[in-house]
């Protein structure tokens, strides 16, 4: 019974951490982690799969590593979140008041990115 529930609380989280892929303001690694540890709980096979996959394999086995992220990852990662943002602000919202709460939001966001985010280390 706990070992289903891992396994479907897992899958939930999978499925939130690749929705926050695209969705600003939904974070992907906290729930890639938590994925990663409800797998690890409950189904090896599923734990394995998880950080072999193509796509988030080397993510987490570098956050496992505690390698820090890339300058040039880091980049991306900014200049992704932007463009969602500017994409929802100005094609999707009406109310000016919600506008600037979303770029608060994405400052925010990109002072975590920058500052709090470990960055790789060279060598």
């Amino acid at each position: 019974m706990k070992k289903g529930l891992y396994i479907a609380c897992g899958s939930i989280a999978l499925v939130l951490g690749i929705v926050g892929i695209f969705v600003p303001g939904l974070p992907t690694t906290p729930f890639l982690l938590l994925s990663s540890w409800l797998f690890y709980r409950s189904s090896r096979r599923l734990h394995d799969a998880l950080h072999r996959s193509r796509w988030f394999g080397p993510y987490l086995r570098r956050y496992q590593a505690r390698e820090g992220v890339g300058w040039r990852t880091k980049a991306v990662s900014i200049a992704c979140m932007w463009a969602m943002i500017c994409l929802s602000a100005f094609a999707f919202l009406e109310d000016g008041r919600i506008r600037v709460l979303l770029f608060a939001l994405g400052a925010i966001g990109t002072g975590v990115v920058l500052f709090v985010v470990p960055n790789a280390r060279k060598g």
